[in-house]
């Protein structure tokens, strides 16, 4: 037998979650085995979450999206975070992370496992702060991995864990001339541990006891970036070097006790940093898949940042990243509507899709040909079916309504492929 993904990999076992894998990403199955074998691909599954409908991560596989939810002591409705669970799964995510805060966390996590079909991550170090009612320093070693194992028993596929936080980065951080110090929630949480009690991070100075219980769970380790530059002046800095550095040491050791593992990453990058930062992660962590907040491009665009992560996404993962998280407009600004959540999504998924055309992955310029076939024929229908957002589309076309129907009010009577239709 076998006790996670990649130790069955090792074993030459083919799961019933890499068939699946393989026949939706096209990958043969003795390469899909060596890529999880070697940790260039995880597939996120946890034993408990039984409607998984399980995906692939890493070298290879089509860029995956993640949305961010969950609620806050200041915004506090469960209910409406359910609905945009629903809606994130039909609007094509393909991860959902809990990032809430406040209140019955628990009961949230459980419906969420209960009902997603997507993979679902969370942040242990969030729901400490919720569950505890504790002051951080206060916290007990032993109270920070119990609400881990509480997660992984619950059945969540990854967690976000900033085990590589360690005191060698915090001096780097108090060093250097950082102009949003860290913009981590967990990472600052655990920074103020640390501070506070004088401690060493407990999960990097407690890493094989983290390990034993996400090889019992096969839940994937997130390992987060605690020192993401919150800002383009800090990127590509010393202290989320000197983080990355030690993520990539954290992976190897993983690895060893068939842990899956996922590298977070920046954050605030300009375009022209964003091709040496994927290729850093991949070189100092060893092709394990990367996960990355956007990049956001530019720092002046709140009420935009979808934009601006897209822009950051699209090149990040045409140079490596493996795995996008979205960015609504409402990033830096208030916790995202509905509507926010539908424009990060159709962002991030328009980035990674670019991404996947831009490497050359197979099968994937298919989606736009039959989209260009349609365009060419005028077969709306055709179109609104291939659209990423149909309803949108539909909604524009309706708004205004041509005097011959199979044009747009763009061109009429003039639309090239029309009269090229007539001709040809």
């Amino acid at each position: 037998m076998y006790t996670t993904q990649m130790d069955a990999a090792k074993k030459g076992i083919f799961t019933k979650e890499m068939e699946i894998v393989a026949k939706d990403e096209n990958i043969g199955r003795e390469e899909l085995l060596e890529k999880i074998a070697s940790g260039k691909i995880v597939i996120p599954c946890n034993k408990n979450h039984k409607k998984i409908y399980p995906r692939a991560i890493g070298e290879g596989t089509k860029t995956k999206v993640n949305v961010n939810l969950g609620v806050s002591e200041d915004s506090c409705d469960y209910m409406g975070e359910m609905v945009k669970v629903e809606k994130a799964i039909e609007y094509g995510a393909d991860a959902i992370m809990d990032l809430s805060t406040f209140g019955d966390t628990k009961k949230f996590r459980k419906e969420l496992v209960e009902k997603s079909t997507v993979m679902l991550g969370t942040v242990p170090m969030y729901d400490a702060v919720a569950k505890l009612g504790k002051n951080i320093k206060d916290m007990t070693v032993d109270d920070l991995f119990k609400v881990v194992e509480e997660h992984c028993e619950d059945g969540i596929d990854f967690l976000t864990i900033h085990a590589g936080l360690n005191r060698t980065c915090i001096d780097r951080l108090r060093n250097s001339k950082r102009l949003t110090k860290i913009v981590s929630r967990g990472g600052s949480i655990l920074f103020q541990w640390m501070v506070l009690n004088d401690k060493e991070n407990p999960f990097y100075e407690h890493y094989d006891r983290l390990l034993e219980i996400c090889e019992k769970y096969d839940v994937t380790l997130s390992l987060g970036d605690g020192l993401r530059p919150g800002s383009i002046h800090d990127s590509t800095d010393g202290p989320q070097i000197q983080e990355l550095l030690i993520l990539g040491e954290l992976t190897k050791r993983a690895w060893e006790k068939n842990v899956q593992v996922m590298i977070e990453g920046p954050g605030h990058v300009p375009m022209h940093e964003i091709v040496s930062n994927m290729q850093l992660e991949k070189k100092l962590c060893h092709g394990a898949p990367f996960y990355v907040l956007g990049p956001l491009v530019t720092d002046i665009a709140p009420g935009y940042d979808h934009i601006t992560a897209a822009i950051g996404g699209a090149i990040a993962a045409s140079a490596g990243a493996d795995f996008l998280c979205y960015v609504t407009p409402a990033e830096h600004l208030r916790l995202p509507t509905l509507d926010d959540m539908k424009e990060g999504i159709m962002a991030s998924r328009i980035a990674g899709h670019a991404a996947d055309l831009a490497k050359g992955l197979k099968g994937a310029a298919d989606w736009d040909n039959k989209m260009s076939k349609c365009r060419g024929e005028l077969d709306w229908e055709g179109m609104f079916s291939l659209c990423i957002d149909p309803e949108k589309a539909r909604e524009y076309r309706k708004s205004s309504m041509p005097i011959e129907e199979k044009v747009c009010t763009m061109c009429g009577d003039l639309c090239p492929m029309k009269r090229c239709n007539e001709m040809i």
